[in-house]
């Protein structure tokens, strides 16, 4: 069942969105050229205890870390450790907290040191993607127009949505209803309704959809060694539009 946010637990996911955004902020002056994937999980892990909030990932249905971070061909869920980023590389970045109750989720696509021509495209239309999936959320739009919009992006950039992963309501649980899937047809799905929230994080790749799991059991990679980015926020459906929790520059009008 989707939950409807009351007005009280909307201010709450506020908090905890913010500061999921203000991590995410502060880790992308140390995404350098020889840092390690553990050295940015361990940065992000200070901060957000430090703030007095849990980063959600950690021990969540295992995971060992406290982010995701996915590197190149990494669709998602890439294990921080001792990997060094070199310059040339992208790295995906994913930012859950839980403060107070409530999650907040979001996630960016960096470049490490001087970007490559195919990880400027694949980031750009990723990003073009998530922004796609954004402006199609209002009250009495539904769940498939969301879908519909992104994989019209990625489709007319000559790139392939990976439909095996999708975005998901949030609030007291990390993962709620519904499903926010990034492919879909016009008109279809549950209606968007004020008072819901829900992340929209499509998983893009330079090539084709197809992904398999590494032996960790949790890091995706693209079947045919293509780059992949992500980019990812929480959102509200209000009464008039949406209003992005996870956005800190005004880069999104909210309503």
């Amino acid at each position: 069942m989707i939950h409807i946010k009351t007005a009280d637990e909307i201010a709450a996911m506020r908090l905890t969105c913010r500061l999921a955004a203000e991590t995410l902020l502060m880790i992308e002056s140390h995404v350098v050229d020889g840092i390690t994937t553990q050295e940015i999980n361990d940065i992000c892990h200070n901060f957000i205890i430090d703030h007095g909030a849990i980063p959600s990932p950690l021990n969540y249905r295992g995971f060992p870390k406290s982010i995701c971070t996915s590197v190149n061909q990494q669709v998602c869920h890439g294990i921080p450790g001792k990997r060094v980023l070199k310059s040339g590389d992208i790295v995906n970045v994913d930012i859950t907290t839980y403060y107070n109750g409530f999650h907040g989720d979001t996630s960016k696509t960096f470049h490490v040191g001087q970007p490559t021509p195919k990880g400027l495209k694949i980031c750009q239309v990723s990003k073009e993607c998530l922004d796609a999936g954004i402006r199609a959320v209002a009250p009495n739009a539904r769940l498939g127009d969301i879908g519909w919009a992104i994989e019209q992006v990625a489709q007319a950039n000559r790139c392939s949505v990976v439909r095996e992963y999708c975005g998901h309501g949030i609030g007291r649980e990390f993962h709620e209803e519904p499903a926010v899937l990034h492919y879909g047809k016009p008109n279809t799905g549950a209606v968007l309704k004020p008072g819901m929230i829900f992340t929209i994080e499509p998983m893009i790749n330079l090539g084709k959809p197809e992904i398999r799991h590494l032996p960790d059991r949790w890091t995706v990679v693209t079947r045919d060694h293509s780059l992949s980015a992500q980019f990812e926020h929480t959102i509200l459906v209000t009464e008039t539009g949406c209003d992005v929790l996870t956005s800190l520059d005004g880069e999104y009008l909210t309503s």
